[in-house]
């Protein structure tokens, strides 16, 4: 049995992976999470402002400017994105006079909220009134305008904020593209965001990418699960799952209109906790899976393919459920935590917290009856994501005995353990389980522990 060889890229991924393991004692900026309001049932503004002080999440995107919650989280430090509403691109691109006072009612009336950008307009290039396509950058023009006449342009930027569908195509990342049919609207704007820094922002859902292709190995791709990777044709890279794959395409399509140096912000991603009985994908341990998976992922500081060690900015959809909202059921099931405040799964964002790991036991091993073939691939995909396997090498202390199975029950608990202990993370595709029976055997040992 070959297991993969271990490369200097390897290690530094070892390396930024366990960082994440340490106790979180202050909020992490590129964790943020989307503030909708559309309900009747959510806590005051000012008992949300303490929620999140508690955790470790450093920004809120609003998709208004309401001042009851800008207002609260002023001394917090924490970082507000406030939106303009589509309804409002119109005036805001006809009249600099409107985005001034814009400014002024929204931003300058709460010198102590941290307002670091103001999305104009949303999903707008996909919207049902596409007159609003070729009024969105004058929009956000006037906006930077009255930014800059206040002094602030260097602090504040603005954005508008896009659905993956401005992309003809994502798959595979490296082929991505813009829609032909706006390309040279998207040109304009991404000059705008260049000349000003200011970030390209998109919703990735790998969501609803398994929602049509319901296959087991699509569910474990989007949940950062083991599974066996999808190689992509046109640079030969192996993509392990979908968040990175979708930004990856988004990359790709910048960089293939010429503009690298735009940073990407993702301005909404989550995964739907229940829906109704004909939807694919909705239930707590999937969110939890993706949530909880997609922080360790942001923690880890790995990056993706295409941008190695880099952090992106990532707002989690959503702080709350939205009772208010039309749809499908899972429309209204995104939301991280509950009106009473108490947290819907936990995915490790309190202070002072990491996940909690299962009680019931210590050690991850595999499920009797499982196949040497499921098993091989669950030790391919523990040791090609940069954890040691040095101890399943010839001579190593867990070389023997020399089975698919006893090589994957070490590695599988590898990641286990180094992975946050949390129940997603002995799940491989349901072919593992925890004991708490100490499997470790002579001089190979397991790590871990109750």
């Amino acid at each position: 049995m070959a297991l993969p060889t271990t490369s200097l890229h390897k290690s530094f991924i070892l390396l930024t992976f366990l960082l994440h393991f340490s106790t979180f004692t202050s909020s992490e900026s590129f964790i943020g999470v989307n503030y909708g309001i559309v309900a009747n049932n959510l806590p005051a503004p000012e008992a949300t402002a303490k929620l999140l002080e508690s955790t470790s999440i450093g920004k809120v995107r609003m998709y208004g400017a309401d001042p009851a919650i800008i207002r609260a989280l002023a001394g917090t430090g924490i970082g507000i994105v406030i939106g303009a509403a589509n309804g409002d691109i119109p005036a805001l691109a006809s009249d600099p006079n409107f985005a001034t006072q814009w400014v002024n009612s929204n931003v300058l009336a709460y010198p102590d909220s941290n307002i670091i950008v103001i999305t104009v307009g949303n999903e707008v290039m996909t919207a049902v009134d596409q007159s609003l396509v070729s009024l969105c950058l004058p929009a956000m023009q006037n906006v930077q305008n009255a930014l800059n006449a206040a002094s602030l342009g260097g602090k504040i930027k603005v954005s508008t904020v896009h659905s993956m569908a401005v992309l003809a195509s994502s798959d595979p990342p490296s082929s991505a593209v813009f829609n032909s049919g706006f390309s040279d609207t998207m040109r304009s704007l991404l000059n705008f965001h260049s000349a000003n820094g200011s970030p390209f922002m998109i919703n990735p859902y790998p969501f609803f990418a398994y929602q049509s292709d319901t296959r087991p190995e699509t569910l474990a791709f989007c949940l950062f699960q083991p599974n066996a990777g999808r190689v992509d044709s046109g640079n030969g890279i192996k993509y392990m799952n979908m968040f990175d794959a979708q930004v990856d395409a988004v990359r790709s399509a910048l960089n293939a209109m010429g503009f690298k140096d735009i940073e990407i912000v993702v301005a909404e991603t989550g995964w739907a906790y229940k829906g109704d009985p004909n939807e694919a994908g909705p239930s707590i341990e999937n969110a939890k899976a993706y949530n909880g998976n997609l922080i360790n992922h942001l923690r880890s500081k790995v990056g993706t393919p295409l941008m190695p060690g880099k952090t992106i900015d990532t707002y989690i959809f959503a702080l709350y459920d939205e009772n208010l909202k039309p749809g499908p059921g899972s429309e209204r099931a995104f939301g991280l935590f509950k009106p009473d405040l108490s947290m819907t799964y936990d995915v490790g964002l309190s202070k002072n917290t990491t996940p909690s790991p299962v009680q019931a036991g210590g050690w991850c091993v595999p499920k009797p009856g499982v196949s040497d073939a499921q098993l091989q691939s669950n030790l391919d995909y523990v040791c090609s994501q940069g954890l040691d396997c040095g101890p399943l090498q010839p001579g190593g202390a867990c070389f023997e005995p020399n089975t698919v199975a006893s090589h994957a029950a070490y590695a599988m608990n590898l990641l286990y353990q180094t992975a946050g202990r949390n129940p997603w993370n002995c799940d491989f595709l349901q072919t593992a389980t925890l004991t708490s029976n100490n499997p470790s055997y002579n001089g190979c040992v397991y790590p871990g522990g109750v």
